[in-house]
């Protein structure tokens, strides 16, 4: 059997984050998830935007990973926002998750700050950047 897994990349950018996250989101790959999320928490401020550009999927485990994910952030005054989601479209509804903004892409969440994603180019100073070493983003 194939284990699915996910590599991500966060970058902290001036009053936000963005965690962007490559592969299958399933059951296999929800605790490396958890962990990124985790790597967020200690290393940024400010809202967390989920870019699923590169997620070929994911599963309700998956999914649920991203609620509990919107549940820890918001426990530290932070929100959760996901871009361009997996094309099911799916989210599972959790009674206590806050609420999930979800932008049609990285661009338009961006928008949405007042940041634009061409003022952002790789080796600005304010920019931070970390990933798994398998990201090939």
């Amino acid at each position: 059997m194939t284990t699915m897994t996910i590599e991500w990349r966060y970058t902290v950018a001036p009053d936000l984050g963005i965690l962007s996250v490559a592969g299958h989101l399933g059951e296999d790959a929800a605790h490396r998830f958890t962990g990124a999320v985790g790597w967020v928490l200690a290393r940024g401020t400010g809202p967390v935007i989920v870019d699923c550009t590169e997620l070929r999927g994911w599963s309700v485990e998956g999914r649920l990973a991203v609620a509990e994910a919107a549940r820890r952030l918001a426990a530290h005054g932070r929100r959760l926002e996901l871009a361009a989601i997996p094309a099911d479209g799916s989210l599972v509804p959790v009674a206590d998750c806050p609420p999930l903004p979800v932008h049609d892409d990285l661009t338009t969440a961006l928008a949405a700050h007042g940041t634009d994603r061409d003022a952002m180019p790789e080796g600005r100073e304010e920019r931070q950047q970390w990933r798994t070493g398998g990201w090939t983003g």
